[in-house]
């Protein structure tokens, strides 16, 4: 799969578990909301340091928006 939306898939899955909206996480991480939807698409190329501010916001390291692993589950 394309890295971009490999990242954008993690993000997505991310940001739903937590119940946010685009609008929240763009708020959270200092992003556009369209920009966050470009990424989430795959049609972005994010750079480190927006990796970075997305990864802040979520609450997960880095490399974590990288994985090519099974989906991040909701915790209760």
């Amino acid at each position: 799969m394309d890295i971009r939306r490999q990242v954008g898939l993690n993000v997505q899955r991310i940001r739903r578990s937590r119940g946010w909206s685009q609008e929240e996480l763009a708020f959270e991480s200092g992003l556009h909301r369209t920009y966050i939807s470009g990424i989430e698409r795959g049609a972005r190329n994010p750079t480190v340091t927006v990796l970075r501010a997305l990864a802040d916001a979520l609450g997960v390291g880095p490399g974590r928006l990288l994985d090519d692993g099974p989906p991040e589950t909701a915790s209760p």
